[in-house]
């Protein structure tokens, strides 16, 4: 047997553009996207999950300036997050910092290492009132 292994951002895209998964709310909220880097730098899956995101009646999509092939690793991989590094060079306090830069209410991911990482950081640096972490799966249950 042969199976074709897709992530849940490809699948969703699909799902959508087919017709298939239809929105039926808004999403108001100026979002940004994060590439998690076994998804994007390994897998070179960048269009899908921004395109669910361009489908969202309402949201507003900021691009940080690391994005795509030059995005910033949250932290999480290659066994950093063992490290014990100062508060201002944890990547994932850069990354969150870098969103609320370009104006995001909300940091999408796809990854539940970063999302793990990055509410780690959000506590740490009290932004509990200044941005929310989501998976992208976690907005379009919103909104269907």
């Amino acid at each position: 047997m042969n199976f074709e292994v897709i992530h849940i951002s490809q699948y969703l895209f699909e799902l959508i553009n087919g017709g298939r998964l239809q929105i039926s709310k808004e999403y108001e909220k100026k979002v940004t996207y994060h590439d998690p880097c076994y998804l994007g730098r390994h897998n070179g899956i960048y269009d899908e999950p921004r395109g669910v995101l361009k489908k969202i009646p309402g949201l507003i999509l900021n691009e940080m300036e690391e994005s795509r092939e030059d995005s910033m690793c949250c932290g999480m991989g290659g066994g950093r997050i063992w490290m014990e590094t100062q508060k201002s060079d944890r990547f994932a306090n850069l990354r969150l910092d870098q969103a609320i830069g370009v104006g995001a209410e909300v940091m999408v991911t796809s990854c539940p290492y970063c999302i793990t990482n990055f509410e780690d950081s959000r506590l740490v640096l009290n932004y509990d009132d200044v941005i929310q972490v989501k998976d992208i799966t976690e907005i379009l249950q919103e909104i269907i």
